[in-house]
């Protein structure tokens, strides 16, 4: 069995100061995709380079300290590291990192990606759309030539079970037609496997994977799916079990576990 994480950390000094590291350490995954690190490689080095015996790649943003940055933490040592994906404006923002682990038989990748977020303004949300646009023609021309798992923070609750409140959230960032529409274009167009998705057809409430922290969203359990795994179909045909871990905080993400029949 391959174990695969995705969390975002929302700062990776704080989730380590948590009790992260010691949690990886009893679940063993092969590897876990983290989102919203939040630092940069001088933070990093000497701390982060490595967590729970994996070793990490990652891909921060230069264009703000603090900000964003994804990677990928690995018990396997991987045939090419990719840092963006050519994008001059969000790669700046440290939204994407992607592990080959190629072979002679086969060409796949471990991406670990953070979809920008649009709650801040008008702004951000244009900034959202246009990352969007962009990032769907990249997906199709990536599974044009290999297999792969995207795992991350999508910041798309895509259905009206993937959060509590959806009615009151339909003109709400995350929750827009038009980026409903954009997942369910990726779905069938590059296409993916929602891979929770596919192993738990129609939970709600224990799907869950934010909770703002405003008010009594997390006791309440006021929730968003917005992590995912999106997988080409033969990579998520492979996914048997799944679990979002919920016992111990360390963000305000819950860390998202998928086991897939094979082997890198």
């Amino acid at each position: 069995m391959f174990k695969l994480t995705s969390l975002n950390l929302n700062g990776i000094r704080s989730a380590a100061g948590k009790g992260l590291g010691e949690w990886l350490l009893a679940q063993r995954p092969d590897c876990i995709c983290v989102q919203e690190v939040k630092a940069q490689m001088p933070d990093v080095a000497g701390r982060f380079e490595t967590l729970a015996g994996m070793r990490g790649y990652f891909h921060l943003a230069s264009v703000k300290k603090g900000y964003s940055g994804v990677g990928i933490y690995t018990r396997h040592e991987p045939s090419e590291v990719l840092a963006g994906y050519g994008s001059e404006e969000f790669d700046a923002e440290g939204r994407y990192v992607e592990l080959r682990f190629d072979t002679p038989a086969r060409k796949f990748s471990i991406i670990s990606s953070y979809f920008p977020s649009g709650s801040s303004g008008e702004e951000r949300q244009a900034a959202k759309f246009r990352f969007l646009e962009g990032f769907l023609p990249f997906l199709k021309r990536l599974k044009s030539g290999r297999e792969f798992i995207l795992c991350g923070d999508l910041n798309i609750a895509h259905q009206e079970i993937d959060l509590k409140n959806w009615k009151g959230n339909q003109k709400n960032s995350g929750f827009l037609p038009e980026e409903r529409a954009w997942m369910s274009r990726a779905l069938a167009e590059v296409p993916l496997t929602d891979v929770y998705r596919r192993l738990h057809p129609q939970a709600t409430g224990e799907a869950y994977t934010w909770w703002s922290n405003r008010g009594q969203a997390w006791a309440n359990n006021v929730g968003w799916r917005i992590d995912y795994h999106l997988a080409t179909e033969a990579a998520g045909q492979l996914a048997r079990r799944s679990a979002i871990y919920k016992e111990q905080r360390f963000s305000d993400h819950a860390p998202l576990t998928i086991e897939y029949e094979m082997a890198l």
